[in-house]
């Protein structure tokens, strides 16, 4: 028989960005052999698509109207937007800002929501965010809230462009992870906060290897 889908196990990893959150949720996903949802991608999708049509990225109405409409797929390591890779595009600071923004708009996370449901699919999922566990899946099996320092968020931010080879000030990484972390804090859609059955994990000195295994170690205590 068939598993139904709210019957099907989550793990759900939220925290601010840069936390460290797709790392460790798509490590975890290949440890299980489950499927794995970045929602972070999508809100940077409907950012980037809202900003390719000059839409103002405050505009609730029409921003929500094309993300009912949008054709989003994940293909292996491919992100399709209409059918064009949108892969790199998505992953630049800019397309996280819009995503931040479009983030707070009710009617964006509304839309989104059924889509995001949509990947729990057996044997399991693990979905990484900043709402995955208070209301994406609030009954998810695990719930983690996983965070570290500003200035470890921002270092680590910076390696990361600075290996792709694209120039980076730490003042201004730091400057803008901190308005995202307001933003997503204090918007009136589904903010940021750590559930009260969550468990929290601070990764500013520990290494990915030990997340993933902090994590797979409460799961199996489940």
């Amino acid at each position: 028989m068939a598993m139904a889908g709210t019957q099907v196990p989550v793990i759900a990893i939220d925290g601010p960005s840069a936390s460290g959150k797709g790392t460790v949720a798509a490590a975890v996903a290949q440890h299980l052999g489950w499927h794995y949802l970045d929602s972070g991608a999508l809100y940077r999708i409907v950012g980037l698509a809202a900003g390719d049509r000059g839409l103002d990225l405050d505009n609730d109405a029409e921003i929500s109207r094309i993300t009912l409409n949008l054709n989003i797929k994940f293909d292996d390591d491919r992100v399709l937007l209409d059918g064009l890779d949108v892969g790199q595009r998505i992953r630049g600071e800019a397309a996280g800002a819009a995503a931040s923004r479009v983030g707070a708009l009710p009617g964006v996370r509304h839309a989104l929501l059924a889509l995001q449901q949509g990947f729990r699919r057996p044997p399991g999922l693990v979905a990484d965010g900043r709402d995955m566990g208070s209301v994406v899946f609030p009954d998810a099996v695990l719930k983690i809230y996983l965070t570290a320092s500003a200035e470890e968020r921002a270092e680590r931010r910076y390696k990361q462009l600075i290996a792709k080879g694209t120039g980076a000030s730490m003042a201004a990484l730091l400057r803008g992870i901190r308005e995202r972390d307001f933003r997503d804090i204090h918007r009136a859609a589904a903010p940021l906060l750590k559930c009260p059955d969550a468990v929290e994990i601070d990764s500013t000195a520990m290494p990915v290897e030990a997340v993933v295994a902090r994590v797979l170690q409460l799961f199996q205590r489940r």
